[in-house]
């Protein structure tokens, strides 16, 4: 049995949000911290590691790009790495031809084989919205269609969303779209916020550097629910995991989409030109192809590349990535919430699991900072 009496803190879940924690614990209050992970490894769904055979760094659980126009949040993630100025770039195949992505000028006069001005867009875009328009959306098809018009949403948007999610777009949630930006110039950058790019020395070097101090202590392989009953009561536990699980599930499951991914090592020193290339066809099984090698354009790698296939699938609980969200979702989890600060005064609970919300990681550091502010350092 573990001895858990000496700490301050018990942290579940090695991702930002109890990495940023346990930083500023151990750090701003001389604390004592536990964390831990049932991986093998610390950083999350952010980890990174070296590919033996071609050397390439890859993100494990899918390519992840740091952007966010949080002043506090960047500088806060700078003090453990400095960024090497990647800005991201999507593109998308359709029938066997490479398109921008998110929709831009450019996609859209080669979808059309038009040659359309910025100042054009609105009232060629208008022409779409007059034969069909939805005044109140309801769900996330009736929003695509409000932002791109039916054609566009047809061929980049609807295949590509019934992989990613297996469900009709009419039962989705109309907010999911709203992370899809659209322009009506040629800009290509992927997000519009003035901080973004990769560390230099990639995520998991961001974690080794935030959690090195002799207050913070990391316990791999450990699953929070085997020694649950072994913690004393009135220690103060932050979670990151999924909170219909602390309830072993009493009132139903959440739904979530989870990932899989199947590398393959290339003979060629480039395969596709872009770190994420998107397959928005129905037919072809996997929603997209990763080639990490161009995440880190200021390494030289020669010779052989890794690209990784990644499958969108229903979640059985193990490795839960995307919150479904809708009504019925949020309902249970609001059940559950009310059940936690009912019954464990003393657990707080965050993060894209332990909130039930679609985060990027500079949501996650900032929600982590304010809970920290609010919730412990009080």
């Amino acid at each position: 049995m573990k001895d858990f009496t000496k700490y301050d803190y018990i942290l579940v879940g090695a991702g930002f949000y109890c990495s940023v924690i346990a930083e500023r614990i151990a750090n701003d209050l001389n604390k004592k911290v536990l964390i831990l992970e049932k991986r093998k490894h610390i950083g999350g769904n952010c980890y990174s590691e070296i590919h033996q055979e071609t050397g390439i760094e890859f993100h494990k659980y899918g390519t992840h790009i740091f952007h966010t126009a949080n002043e506090e949040v960047w500088a806060y993630l700078s003090r453990f790495t400095k960024f090497n100025g990647y800005y991201h770039q999507v593109l998308t195949v359709y029938q066997g031809k490479v398109y921008q992505m998110p929709i831009n000028l450019e996609t859209i006069n080669a979808f059309y084989q038009v040659n359309l001005k910025p100042f054009e867009v609105d009232e060629f875009m208008k022409k779409e919205h007059e034969k069909e328009f939805y005044e109140d959306p309801k769900n996330f098809e009736e929003q695509a269609i409000n932002i791109v018009g039916r054609p566009l949403y047809e061929a980049f948007i609807k295949g590509y969303t019934q992989k990613q999610w297996e469900r009709d777009p009419k039962t989705l949630p109309a907010s999911i779209i709203k992370r899809l930006p659209f322009r009506k110039n040629y800009t290509e950058s992927y997000f519009f916020d003035p901080y973004q790019g990769i560390p230099k020395n990639d995520f998991t070097d961001i974690f080794n550097k935030m959690l090195d101090h002799p207050n913070i202590e990391v316990f791999l392989e450990t699953d929070f629910f085997d020694v649950w009953n072994d913690i004393p009561k009135d220690k103060t536990i932050i979670y990151s995991g999924a909170i219909d699980k602390l309830f072993n599930f009493k009132y139903g499951k959440l739904e979530y989409r989870t990932l899989e991914f199947v590398e393959e090592v290339i003979d060629i020193e480039d395969f596709q030109g872009t770190s994420v290339m998107n397959y928005a066809d129905a037919d072809i099984p996997y929603t997209r192809i990763h080639e990490p090698k161009h995440l880190h354009p200021e390494r030289e790698i020669k010779g052989k590349t890794l690209i990784i296939k990644e499958f969108s699938k229903e979640s059985d609980g193990t490795e839960p990535y995307y919150p479904i969200g809708g009504q019925v979702n949020n309902e249970l989890y609001n059940k559950y919430l009310t059940e936690l600060n009912h019954t464990y005064p003393n657990l707080i609970v965050g993060g894209r699991l332990g909130d039930y919300k679609y985060y990027d990681m500079h949501h996650v550091i900032e929600k982590a900072l304010n809970v920290y502010q609010t919730k412990i350092k009080i």
